[in-house]
């Protein structure tokens, strides 16, 4: 699976340089490179594979893999801000706002958001309708009603008198991490304008299994193989999957997860191997 990531990793790299290269020079576009940099690239795995699963060429996949991916670091460059989770570690490098300043930081995390919706206009995608149904897609599932909604749950909580529940931890990584995850897993079917149930049935199982095994390294792991900071949530008092499951009631609900998710690629049988491995992945992972 690791190999197949990393293969990802390098193709989407040079799409995200190329894009980013034809931008003005100077800090603005420095610090947005430094941004898109690294990290696993498993939102653009599954904007590939998903289309492969419906006959999308990976020449027409690769924009939207970027465009995902170029979404994502603009939303950890945000999310680390003294504002908001206040990270001075990334992706085993400092955070862009303690590398730069935090007007740098803003400034790159909204260009890295706009570039992402004109990745999305890119020809190579397909017809007009192919990548209309992208954007609109795409627009939904990171702004209010998806990604930053889940943000937005993520702050006031810290601030509540209680502590959340179950059903609302659910609900908000269903926003802050899931909503970008379902997107990038229906891009295939959204490209070949096909049902995304499926996919989207899987999404959904992975995002969550995906939260719960960072709750779970913020716990067990280290920074040097994490990369960011550890334990941060326990110190502050967060409610997460670990504290309100524990330890071992946290693994086995990421594990179940996991089997959901691999239970709702039955329609694709054999061709989704690849899916499937990444579900196991998620939850094995130790970054």
């Amino acid at each position: 699976m690791q190999q197949a990531l990393d293969g990802v990793k390098a193709r989407v790299q040079v799409a995200l340089e190329s894009a980013i290269a034809q931008l003005p020079g100077g800090e603005l576009r420095h610090a947005m490179l430094y941004a898109a940099t690294g990290g696993k690239r498993l939102r653009a795995f599954l904007v590939l594979e998903s289309a492969r699963l419906h006959g999308v060429a990976d020449e027409a996949a690769l924009p939207v893999a970027a465009a995902v991916e170029a979404l994502h670091a603009y939303s950890l460059v945000h999310d680390d801000l003294p504002a908001m989770d206040d990270d001075d570690l990334r992706r085993g490098q400092p955070t862009v706002h303690v590398k730069w300043t935090q007007a740098t930081a803003i400034l790159a995390g909204d260009a890295l958001q706009t570039l992402a919706f004109d990745l999305l206009t890119r020809d190579e995608i397909g017809d007009a309708g192919a990548r209309l149904r992208l954007i609109r897609a795409f627009a939904r599932a990171v702004g209010a009603g998806g990604m930053v909604w889940g943000q937005a749950l993520d702050i006031a909580a810290e601030s509540a008198s209680e502590p959340l529940d179950l059903a609302a931890i659910t609900r908000l990584q269903g926003g802050k991490t899931g909503a970008l995850i379902r997107f990038a897993a229906s891009a295939g079917p959204l490209i070949a304008h096909a049902d995304t149930g499926a996919l989207d049935r899987y999404a959904d199982a992975l995002g969550l299994a995906f939260q719960i095994t960072d709750d779970i390294l913020d716990v067990t792991g280290n920074e040097a193989t994490t990369g960011k900071r550890v334990g941060k949530d326990g110190a502050a008092g967060k409610a997460t999957f670990v504290s309100l499951l524990g330890l071992k009631g946290a693994q086995a609900e990421a594990q179940r997860l996991c089997d959901v998710a691999q239970q709702a690629l039955a329609p694709y049988g054999e061709d989704a191997g690849n899916l499937r491995a990444l579900a196991r992945f998620v939850i094995e992972r130790d970054t």
